[in-house]
């Protein structure tokens, strides 16, 4: 046993590497599992308890001189290669990659707070957890009222008065708007909601809105008229009409849907618009008094208008997209047709 280590202690000593691979293969041939050093220890393993004195020592030091001798032509090795450069050619041309591209519905999102703006409307936003009287009661709609069926809420907390939900619309952001602002107000919320709806290709539980909202002195359903008559005109075409079809929401009276004029057959009728050359855009009207007071406005002096929009719906219209569904699901073939680039 002595013999072999003194053996291989000169060994070590003597050793000469010039590549990383020649120091790979010495510790594979010193410390790998089958390496000398490695089978003395096995054979150290099956030693009497005095033999194990005699020779312990001596083997934990042939170890150590083993590693440590792979430790510095590994270093220095290494030491070398780096002064020498890298071996790659950088002249190369490098490896091509694309920017990524705006989501549709992000895009329709900027383009109506883009319009709006010009209107003189700022932008607001709320939480998209909320109460039961920003969501519900200060919009109308007291307990135990039928309207309240017409959005099947995901409810957060139940069984108090003021239960926490996932908003069903942004009107929860007007209600704040009215409740912490200075009048006159001029606003458009946009943002996500959510309802307990079946997902299909025209219908989604997580999906979109833009609200807006404007109090002031004197506003009447003919300034309702002309906003959204404008807002069209810049969103889908400036040949683009309008027609208010008479409706029921809890927080305006009177209420309307609007319809556009088809800008795929420019109102000859076709597929899309299913033959009427008419195409569902948005629900608006004037905000219900009682609105306007459970925020504390007087309604016997400020009037105002409100309005809100589907984003997916805005978007399907304006690309003819036909299935809702694929804004949600991350198909990079779908989405890569939407080639705005991502400003830096």
């Amino acid at each position: 046993m002595k013999q072999r280590i003194e053996q291989i202690l000169a060994e070590i000593n003597e050793l000469k590497c010039k590549t990383q691979k020649e120091v790979e293969e010495a510790r594979v041939r010193l410390l790998g599992k089958k390496g000398e050093v490695t089978r003395l220890f096995e054979e150290f393993r099956t030693m009497d308890k005095e033999r194990k004195k005699e020779f312990g020592r001596s083997l934990n030091e042939l170890k150590q001189a083993a590693q440590n001798k792979i430790e510095e032509y590994k270093n220095s090795i290494g030491e070398e290669a780096n002064a020498a450069g890298p071996k790659e050619d950088l002249t190369m041309p490098g490896d091509a990659f694309e920017l990524g591209s705006r989501h549709p519905v992000s895009i329709v999102r900027q383009e109506i707070v883009d319009i709006f703006r010009k209107f003189g409307y700022d932008v607001a936003e709320g939480p998209e957890i909320e109460d039961d009287y920003h969501v519900f009661e200060a919009l109308n709609f007291p307990p135990n009222h039928p309207a309240r069926d017409m959005q099947d809420t995901f409810f957060v907390s139940a069984g108090h008065p003021n239960p926490l939900l996932l908003r069903t619309h942004t009107s929860s952001v007007q209600v704040r708007a009215m409740e912490n602002m200075k009048l006159p107000i001029r606003v458009i919320c946009p943002g996500r909601v959510f309802r307990n709806e079946a997902i299909s290709a025209r219908a989604h539980c997580i999906f979109h809105q833009v609200e807006g909202l404007y109090i002031d002195e004197d506003v009447t359903f003919a300034d309702l008229k002309q906003a959204i008559l404008l807002f069209a005109r810049e969103m889908f075409g400036p040949e683009t009409e309008i027609r208010m079809r008479p409706s029921y929401f809890p927080f305006t009276e009177p209420s309307a849907e609007v319809d556009v004029s088809c800008n795929i057959c420019h109102g000859k009728g076709c597929n899309i618009c299913k033959g009427t050359g008419w195409l569902e855009i948005m629900g608006c009207g004037m905000v219900d008094p009682n609105v306007l007071e459970a925020s504390g406005i007087d309604s016997k002096k400020y009037s105002g208008f409100a309005f809100g929009m589907g984003l997916e719906r805005i978007a399907m219209l304006k690309w003819r997209v036909n299935d809702l569904r694929h804004y949600f699901e991350n198909d990079m073939r779908f989405l890569k047709e939407f080639n705005t680039s991502i400003e830096v």
